[in-house]
């Protein structure tokens, strides 16, 4: 196992909600980065963001480890959940909300709502 590959498990296990991004949940480098921490952000998610530019092995890792060309990649309790367009739809359909329950993840449930109607 590489160092990236290790570093990445241990993030991955040890965090209920990890997210691999371009940038930093405060400072996203890319609009599907953004997105997703935007997503997150705006549901009150407590997560630990990885900001892949910082670290060429970790990016490269990351799409190896999760067998997913992309960023960014969201993980809930060490399971590789996928990328925007996956995280958008399940958020859309609340499956996302039904993921964070199961896993014992608090978000804010409202804010779940208020972004589906927003998008209906």
């Amino acid at each position: 196992m590489s160092d990236a590959t290790q570093k990445i498990e241990e993030t991955v296990k040890s965090h209920d909600v990890v997210l691999y991004m371009k940038g930093t949940k405060e400072m996203p480098q890319c609009g599907f980065s953004s997105r997703v921490a935007g997503v997150l952000n705006y549901m009150g998610i407590d997560y630990t963001d990885v900001n892949v530019l910082a670290d060429e092995g970790i990016r490269q890792g990351i799409k190896e480890y999760s067998d997913w060309p992309t960023i960014p990649q969201l993980y809930v309790k060490g399971e590789f959940v996928g990328g925007c367009d996956i995280v958008t739809e399940m958020t859309l359909s609340g499956e996302l909300d039904t993921l964070f329950d199961e896993n014992g993840v608090a978000y804010d449930k409202d804010a779940a709502e208020k972004i589906r109607q927003a998008n209906a």
